[in-house]
């Protein structure tokens, strides 16, 4: 034992030397530490997380129980409990104001899997404990009922202090709007962008849509209407950029991400995903054929000095499952499951970074 006296501030002092790894401070002065209890020779404590999807849980767990042995004791009985708070530089927001971040998934091209990543990664994300929800704002081609197997439910709706409000519907614990939800199936859209942007802006404006750590809205292909209707309607959290490795998608994924980074635009991109980035057979799981060539979400992610996400591999079971109206992750088929786990926690963890590093978003202005 050493000359510490276990006590409430002997905890806060082991643990201040505990660094958050992401956010480069130590976990006392982020005001990470609660609840701490004492015994005889024993301490319990809650670590809030900035995400349930953390993908250092345990390296924070291990620093921390090292922390207490070094500084406190060695004989010291720990016992941790991890929870979390989803970070958020929305507050008092006046349109969705219950909803903490809002995280734009582009692509640029059509054809790259955008949706089938939107869907898993926001199943992926509810799996780890985050509440997330989706607006499938791809007006003239929605995907998501398909996809979630929600073709033939409409979302409620509801009269709330005189005005007309949507219920989104839930399916595999997420919350989804799409006009595929309002229109019979086969029937085309045919807008111009601004009414196209009025749907848009009801989705947010007149849906209830409570409270959620995440709100995914899966973009149309392009850097059209549409996405800047979302800029000005609504300050965006983040964008991720979906590609394959393919030149020709690469071009296309290059012209969004630069939207975003225009300056009267100003969304932080958190980072590349690369999806179909190799095909995997199922009777073959380790091996790896890169039909679409190789790397190049990798240097996009340099190009633009940006994160990689993580890498999609090209799987028959994902693409079965979402014709099914079941996502591949909400089956837990394995090798799509932790591709999707993985590349979640890393978004988890760069929405936690940029919130304690780069000031809000604000709402676009655009003439």
């Amino acid at each position: 034992m050493s000359d510490y006296r276990l006590s409430k501030e002997a905890v806060l002092r082991a643990l201040s030397t505990v660094e958050e790894p992401d956010l480069k401070r130590d976990l006392v002065s982020l005001n990470m530490v609660k609840d701490i209890t004492l015994g005889i020779s024993s301490v319990r404590f809650t670590v809030v997380l900035t995400t349930p999807a953390c993908p250092l849980k345990e390296v924070i767990r291990k620093r921390c129980e090292d922390a207490i042995h070094t500084h406190i004791g060695a004989d010291i009985q720990i016992t941790i409990d991890m929870s979390s708070d989803v970070t958020s530089t929305r507050a008092n927001a006046p349109t969705l104001p219950g909803v903490k971040n809002i995280i734009a998934v582009s692509s640029g091209k059509g054809g790259v899997g955008k949706s089938t990543v939107t869907a898993n990664l926001a199943i992926a994300l509810h799996k780890s404990g985050a509440k997330v929800g989706i607006i499938d704002a791809d007006i003239y081609g929605p995907s998501m009922p398909t996809m979630f197997g929600a073709e033939n439910i409409q979302p409620r709706i509801f009269q709330e202090n005189g005005q007309t409000r949507m219920e989104p519907i839930q399916q595999f614990g997420i919350k989804m709007l799409s006009m595929g939800l309002l229109i019979a199936p086969g029937q085309a859209v045919i807008w111009r962008g601004t009414m196209a942007g009025r749907a848009l802006q009801q989705f947010f404006s007149d849906a209830d849509w409570g409270e959620l750590d995440y709100l995914l809205i899966d973009l149309p292909p392009g850097t059209g209407d549409i996405h800047l209707t979302l800029v000005q309607t609504v300050p965006v959290t983040g964008a991720i950029i979906v590609t394959t490795p393919q030149k020709v998608a690469l071009a296309d994924a290059t012209k969004g991400l630069a939207m975003f980074r225009q300056p009267q635009i100003n969304v932080p991109v958190l980072g590349v995903i690369e999806n179909m980035s190799y095909f995997t057979p199922a009777e073959l799981p380790n091996h790896k054929y890169y039909i679409f060539g190789q790397g190049g979400g990798q240097l996009l992610a340099d190009q633009f000095d940006v994160p990689m996400l993580g890498q999609i591999p090209l799987v028959q079971s994902i693409r079965e499952a979402g014709d099914e109206g079941r996502p591949a992750i909400s089956v837990g088929e394995p090798i799509a499951s932790e591709a999707f786990r993985s590349v979640a926690e890393a978004l988890a963890q760069q929405v936690a970074i940029r919130n304690a590093t780069i000031d809000r978003t604000e709402r676009v202005q655009v003439a």
